[in-house]
């Protein structure tokens, strides 16, 4: 996501010809958006996405989890 803003930015300061961005090739401020497809494409291929959204669903099952057991007034479980 970061390469993409960069990439709007500078797209951005080009098109508005400001400050030395606007003397660069057109391929040096377009690099962001082909970085970030080249990562957006590995982070699918890899599993790293798949991960990620594995990794939040157990965070927020584990805080559900938590929330009832306190509601139920036997605390948290602790772990050994």
């Amino acid at each position: 996501m970061y390469l993409l803003g960069i990439g709007i930015i500078l797209l951005a300061m080009k098109y508005l010809e400001i400050g030395p961005v606007a003397m660069w090739d057109w391929w040096v401020v377009l690099a962001p958006f082909g970085l970030a497809v080249a990562w957006w494409t590995w982070a699918d291929m890899s599993g790293y996405t798949k991960k990620k959204a594995v990794e939040r669903e157990n965070v927020r099952k584990q805080a559900r989890i938590d929330k009832s057991r306190e509601a139920l007034g036997l605390g948290p479980k602790k772990r050994k």
